[in-house]
């Protein structure tokens, strides 16, 4: 019994996931406010009535994308920020962070920079709960380094959001940089963060 259950568990995650990568896909070329579920459903082979069994709709499908897109950065960040070195070194790994996500995942985050001003407003409302979760994380890391002594939490959050605006403009940067440009893309990310940095010290003065 168990067995068949655990096997009818793994088809339903797999229709899922079609239905996630057939939408991620079609995607591509239009916005998710003119995706239209039947669409979704041929190209990812299923009957429309089993969108379903998945999804409220296509906002709801938009929102589980939204979790694969960002969810799994909130480790990799978090590892990235509090890892040794100096500032050039962190800023280093940041911009090496955001590159190898956006060339792992072009679909995905070529659909949160889409979505992030699109006419969906419960995507919209998806995304920015993890920017903003990102930007308390990376004040929780900010306020544990000993350059943010005299920092009260407002202002160390008003410099995460930078640090995560920055991150989000980068990454859509590095999404449309040719080839030939992405040095000079992520050479540019790394030179305003430094420029974020030295403005730091200089804050409370």
């Amino acid at each position: 019994m168990s067995h068949t259950l655990g096997k009818r568990q793994a088809q339903k995650e797999q229709t899922r996931q079609a239905l996630l990568d057939a939408a991620l896909t079609l995607l591509a070329d239009q916005s998710l406010s003119s995706l239209g579920l039947r669409e979704v459903t041929r190209a990812a082979g299923i009957a429309p009535t089993a969108f379903y069994r998945h999804f409220h709709s296509t906002a709801d499908l938009g929102i589980a994308l939204v979790e694969q897109a960002l969810g799994s950065l909130h480790e990799m960040i978090g590892i990235t920020l509090a890892a040794p070195g100096g500032i050039d070194e962190r800023i280093a790994r940041s911009v090496d962070l955001i590159a190898g996500h956006v060339r792992r995942h072009p679909a995905h985050v070529r659909f949160v920079a889409r979505e992030q001003h699109g006419g969906v407003s419960p995507v919209r409302e998806a995304i920015a709960r993890q920017l903003d979760q990102f930007s308390l994380e990376v004040r929780t890391e900010l306020a544990r380094r000993p350059e943010s002594r005299g920092w009260d939490d407002d202002d160390l959050l008003m410099l995460a959001r930078l640090y995560v605006n920055h991150m989000v403009m980068t990454a859509a940067a590095i999404l449309e940089a040719p080839p030939e440009g992405l040095e000079a893309v992520t050479e540019l990310a790394r030179r305003q963060m430094r420029l974020m940095s030295l403005g730091r010290r200089h804050w409370l003065d």
